[in-house]
């Protein structure tokens, strides 16, 4: 079983930036694919970011590439999205997803394990 924690989410004004992390524990870390996901209040979950076991592949949203960057510390056990050029249209809840598949997917169904959630808010 892995759990999965994410940090790093506030409040920020529009065009400012935050690192998220999502810490890792109970599974062999490098083995899984690891994404971004995000949902505002009455909107269904969307994908923003996912990278392969090894990070060498990533895979962006057309929403937030050139904005976003989705990394991992495997020595870590910790996956990064940082968020720059923030936008009030990407004020969500984000979550960290972890996948027993060794490349990412857009598809939250392709998702094994979730972490709680950390809200992010951004003011115009």
């Amino acid at each position: 079983q892995v759990q999965l924690v994410e940090s790093g989410g506030g409040l920020v004004q529009a065009g400012g930036s935050l690192r998220l992390s999502c810490a890792a524990s109970g599974g062999m870390f490098s083995s899984y694919a690891m994404a971004w996901f995000r949902q505002a209040p009455g909107k269904e979950r969307e994908f923003v970011a996912a990278n392969s076991g090894s990070g060498s592949s990533t895979y962006y949203a057309d929403s937030v590439k050139g904005r976003f960057t989705i990394s991992r510390d495997n020595a870590k056990n910790t996956v990064y999205l940082q968020m720059n050029n923030l936008k009030p249209e990407d004020t969500a809840v984000y979550y960290c997803a972890a996948s027993r598949r060794r490349y990412g997917s857009s598809r939250s169904r392709d998702y094994d394990y979730w972490g709680q959630g950390t809200q992010v808010t951004v003011s115009s």
